[in-house]
């Protein structure tokens, strides 16, 4: 028996089921729509692969991607897709584990077989010609024959403002951008002409506000990274603006990918991330405003901007330090992706509820300057 403790999610993995599975296919040679790269953490919920969570964690959201021979023509510096990066497509880790392929076909059956946990199922598109459609058709076939609501993160290089309103047409109930960066100099130094890469700022905050209008305020998303070279207030500033424009904040913690240009970038400290969290928190429950809230000459929050009781009563409560995601039935994310930013062993973005000891551990972390 194989127990390979995967390097993203954390996830103790005794059985692949490769060998002996009609499921698995070479990505190299089967494509979307009628192939699908799957989260590892999603295959063991759909059951293809074998495994345990750690401390109990519970997946709630599948997560597909779109997959083809040639891979992702972007060139993100922190993403294992990128693809200046060496070896195959099909051999590139995503958020440091595997995604292997299968039928979309069985990915349907084995989701309806799981409707008691699975509360989501979320689309994710490359940087590819063929990916527009190809979510069209992937998306029709969810919305009609799942039973749970349905994501995409959307590659807004690839997208006109017809192309939304065609997601709300078919059936998706929110749609997510990864800007990822804080700063348009960080977005173009990362993810566009610093690394010869296709993504526009500009295209991407558009696209994002274009979004707002047609699935309206709270129900589309952005996904923001921390760590790779912001400081608190230039993110705390960006996620600001991204609830101005109607669309909710999903934090990542920057994890390095092997094999990526950023593989040797240091993880930020668990306290920069814990005070974005707060900030996130504060902001999207419009307690209080980014302009409020107070900054030290590095950039770092020293003053919320609310009264201590209240950062306190956060704090306690634990459920700013959850993983921000879409929503499902009963959790606060479904979208929860169990250890997808940190190891198991320094939580940064917890996929179930904090214990007295996980409060504890935070509120350290969050006086560490």
């Amino acid at each position: 028996m194989l127990k390979n403790m995967a390097a993203g999610s954390e996830i103790f993995n005794k059985n692949s089921n490769n060998n002996n599975s009609n499921n698995n296919i070479d990505a190299d040679f089967k494509t979307s729509p009628e192939y699908l790269k799957v989260s590892l953490a999603a295959a063991m919920t759909l059951g293809f692969a074998q495994g345990v969570f750690y401390r109990g964690a519970c997946l709630h959201c599948v997560n597909v991607l779109l997959t083809y021979g040639e891979g992702c023509k972007a060139n993100c510096a922190y993403c294992g897709l990128q693809k200046s990066r060496e070896g195959k497509y099909s051999e590139k880790s995503f958020i440091r584990v595997d995604w292997p392929v299968y039928k979309t076909d069985n990915i349907i059956k084995s989701t309806l077989k799981k409707k008691d946990i699975i509360h989501r199922i979320c689309i994710s598109m490359i940087t590819h010609g063929r990916a527009k459609e190809d979510t069209f058709a992937i998306l029709k076939r969810f919305a009609e024959e799942l039973h749970c609501p349905v994501s995409i993160l959307m590659t807004p290089t690839v997208l006109e403002h017809q192309d939304i309103d065609k997601f709300k047409e078919y059936g998706a109930d929110m749609v997510t951008i990864a800007l990822d960066c804080a700063t348009k100099d960080l977005f173009d130094k990362f993810r566009g002409k610093g690394v010869n890469g296709p993504h526009k700022w500009e295209k991407y905050n558009d696209i994002l506000e274009y979004s707002v209008s047609i699935f309206g305020k709270n129900k589309v998303g952005c996904h923001l990274i921390i760590g790779i070279g912001e400081t608190e207030q230039e993110m705390i500033m960006r996620m600001q603006a991204v609830c101005d424009a109607g669309a909710r904040s999903h934090l990542f913690s920057f994890y390095q990918e092997k094999g990526s240009r950023l593989e040797n970038h240091p993880q930020c400290p668990a306290s920069q991330f814990r005070r974005v969290q707060i900030a996130r928190h504060i902001i999207d429950y419009d307690m209080g405003r980014a302009e409020d809230m107070k900054f030290n000459a590095n950039g770092k929050v020293v003053d919320f901007g609310i009264p201590f009781k209240d950062v306190a009563m956060i704090v306690e409560k634990g459920v700013a330090f959850r993983t921000t995601g879409c929503p499902g039935k009963t959790d606060i994310s479904a979208c929860n992706r169990p250890f997808g930013d940190s190891s198991p062993r320094d939580i940064r973005s917890f996929p179930f509820e904090l214990k007295a000891s996980d409060i504890s551990r935070v509120r350290k972390e969050l006086l560490e300057y």
